[in-house]
């Protein structure tokens, strides 16, 4: 395998911090392709430890690239029977698993096996597989000579070369040139090794990946926990409020009554009653309980060990159409900016979620 760098391929020998220069411009591009063990002029001098490397790349990324890119998974290349094979995984947000894959001509007709494989192991996101492989020893293909056409051209060229006038120069190389004399065969590949092979690579790539977004979604729980946190507080100044609001109301009303009437002589029992309707119409202790309830739930959800991301979801709808009857009863500015800020941590939560099975 030739390698040379482009717009899209960076060859480097070592890791260096240059690296994140190079992942960063990729993130804001279409990608690329980043080859370490790889001198500049293309001279392979491989790698001793390339799990190590792997790992150090992934913690370089995750501690100095924001927003992350980590989703993002560095290939695999391992070289068996002759091949090379590269396996790349990629996955971005999405409600369910859409899978979506670039692989050679030839080995288009592994798709369905492939798309199995990814699936029994991720179950949400837009995941695309990207396939690469070299025959590296051209171990499938043999070229035949054909020496008797060799030998006829040969002795024909040498023949008319004295009545023509022209050089007796001929070299192996002329006879690249010339048809018929070499002939490619393609021999029959060993389905069963090539689907070994292959799966073995997208298999380790695929490992590294789960052991990836395992490692994100350790960082996600702790985010998504935060920011319930956070909601929860917001909760509890809300309850604080609303009691607050309806006493505030029935202050202005008395003082209203007695700026119209011009008397202190009010009629108490109709401001009681006045204050029990605002009261019962911005009334939030019923949603404040729900969010509450919510809340807790998911938090246990995210100590489970199971699929809970399409659950996440719903909750989260619920968590926000508590929070907007909250923002739609509301009568105290404190209560309604409140209700804000709450629902914008809600849509961090749900765009964090996404990322979650």
């Amino acid at each position: 395998m030739v390698f040379r760098e482009s717009e899209t391929v960076e060859l480097k020998e070592a890791v260096t911090d240059e690296i994140k220069k190079e992942i960063i411009a990729f993130a804001n591009c279409d990608g690329g392709r980043l080859y370490i063990g790889v001198q500049d002029d293309g001279t392979v001098v491989g790698l001793d430890d390339p799990d190590h490397v792997s790992l150090q790349i992934s913690n370089m990324v995750r501690d100095s690239i924001k927003p992350d890119v980590t989703m993002f998974l560095h290939y695999e290349t391992i070289e068996e029977d002759g091949r090379e094979i590269i396996a790349e995984i990629r996955s971005v947000n999405h409600k369910f698993f859409e899978f979506s894959s670039k692989l050679p001509r030839n080995y288009q007709y592994l798709e369905p096996k492939l798309k199995t494989m990814l699936k029994e192991k991720i179950t949400r996101g837009k995941v695309e597989l990207s396939l690469l492989v070299y025959n590296i020893d051209v171990k499938d293909t043999s070229v035949k000579v054909n020496e008797q056409v060799a030998s006829q051209y040969i002795e024909a060229i040498r023949t008319i070369a004295p009545d023509l006038g022209i050089t007796d120069d001929l070299s192996a190389s002329d006879l690249f040139r010339i048809p018929d004399i070499f002939t490619v065969i393609k021999e029959e590949t060993d389905e069963e090794q090539l689907w070994a092979d292959i799966s073995s690579v997208v298999g380790s790539a695929l490992d590294k990946f789960i052991a990836m977004r395992e490692t994100e979604g350790a960082a996600l729980k702790a985010d998504v926990l935060e920011k319930a946190d956070v909601i929860e507080d917001m909760v509890s100044k809300v309850e604080i409020y609303s009691p607050e609001s309806t006493a505030a109301y029935r202050k202005r009303l008395e003082d209203k009554l007695k700026e119209i009437l011009g008397s202190s002589d009010i009629d108490e029992q109709r401001i009681l009653t006045e204050a029990a309707i605002f009261s019962e119409k911005t009334a939030v202790d019923e949603e404040t309980v729900r969010l509450h309830s919510h809340l807790s739930q998911l938090r246990s959800m995210l100590d489970s060990d199971k699929e809970i991301g399409r659950k996440l979801d719903f909750l989260v709808q619920e968590i926000n159409r508590e929070t907007n009857t909250i923002g739609s009863k509301a009568a105290d500015i404190r209560i309604t900016r409140l209700v804000v800020d709450m629902k914008s941590e809600i849509e961090k939560i749900r765009e964090q979620i996404q990322n979650i099975e």
